[in-house]
């Protein structure tokens, strides 16, 4: 079986949104037109609560792009984002809803953040996507969405961990580019690690 992962087609990661990625709209369409290829949708959806530790907001010596240590791990302060029941944390309403079958939802641990679609970022706890394509039989997946340098790339290379076939459609993604060349850098990482991208 086929499974089609859409990760965080949500408002912030949208033009306008608080943690905006470039295009980020346009990844949705490319979205839809997909969905009738595949045997089983699936969506994530970042989902902070309002004192997340990764938001900058939550130290006020720290600005947006800094690193911190959070869980043992270094991390990225980003704006607030995708906080639990805002219009910022919904996902794009041209998004056709109906054909997802289930939404797992991540960064709900104040204390860690969680870019992959599977575990949070230390891997401590699983948000039960693996378990949940396994029990379906799924054999391979495809990945696309927002972002191509964080969420979609952890997603993936965590896909390709757990015993997945991993495929990446480039032209449904889009990225931060925090640093000049991280999406490029992304795409080589996903790649040496077996994920084939589809341009």
């Amino acid at each position: 079986m086929n499974a089609l992962i859409l990760v965080d087609l949500q408002y912030d990661f949208m033009p306008g949104g608080s943690l905006a990625v470039p295009e980020g709209d346009q990844v949705v369409p490319i979205a839809n037109q997909l969905m009738s290829d595949f045997d089983l949708i699936v969506a994530t959806q970042d989902w902070h609560p309002t004192d997340h530790q990764s938001f900058a907001s939550q130290h006020p010596d720290r600005k947006i792009g800094e690193q911190v240590e959070l869980a043992g791990l270094e991390q990225i302060l980003w704006p607030d984002h995708c906080v639990q029941g805002t219009r910022g944390a919904e996902f794009h309403a041209n998004l056709n809803q109906d054909q997802i079958d289930r939404i797992f939802t991540k960064g709900t641990d104040r204390l860690v953040d969680s870019y992959s679609g599977f575990y949070d970022n230390g891997h401590q706890k699983s948000t039960g996507l693996g378990e949940y394509l396994q029990e379906q039989q799924v054999k391979s997946v495809t990945v696309l969405g927002l972002a191509a340098d964080y969420c979609v790339k952890w997603t993936a290379l965590d896909a390709v961990k757990l015993g997945f076939e991993t495929r990446l459609i480039q032209h449904a993604c889009r990225g931060v580019n925090l640093s000049p060349g991280d999406v490029d850098r992304a795409y080589r990482e996903m790649q040496n690690a077996g994920v084939k991208i589809i341009e």
